[in-house]
């Protein structure tokens, strides 16, 4: 491998580790379930919401973040490469809440489980946009 190629290697690893993760690939840290264990099934299911709304704007926020590193990267790899030095710097603050919520939402669950609740409309962690669906008239055009 050529010489000149070695700076490219370390400023590429470099930057890969300054950037943001996606949400998806954020840990969850652990919650006990334990603290849930007075809650009735409705309380349960109102703490359910509640922390997925929160975790859902945050998935938002921490996936744009970590698309427009990813973005910055690109260009910076190609273009500029000392853009890569403004890149924000891994995850923070966001990300820890993000894996903590992800945490809670379990240890909630589990609650709910030991409880026997039926919790079937309680939504979903969604760490991806939804696709927006098109009316009859824009698949007409």
């Amino acid at each position: 491998m050529p010489r000149s190629t070695f700076p490219l290697i370390g400023l590429a690893t470099l930057s890969l580790i300054g950037c943001a993760s996606q949400p998806d690939k954020i840990a969850t840290s652990y919650v006990s379930p334990l603290q849930y264990q007075d809650y009735t099934c409705k309380q349960i299911g109102m703490e359910l919401g509640s922390v997925t709304r929160r975790a859902n704007e945050l998935a938002g926020t921490l996936k744009k973040k970590a698309d427009n590193d990813a973005i910055q990267m690109g260009v910076g790899l190609i273009l500029l490469w000392p853009t890569l030095f403004a890149l924000e710097g891994g995850d923070g603050a966001e990300a820890a809440e993000f894996a903590r919520l992800k945490g809670e939402r379990y240890a909630l669950e589990q609650a709910a489980v030991q409880k026997s609740c039926s919790l079937t409309e309680i939504p979903k962690i969604v760490t991806t946009p939804p696709v927006a669906k098109k009316t009859k008239e824009e698949s007409r055009q």
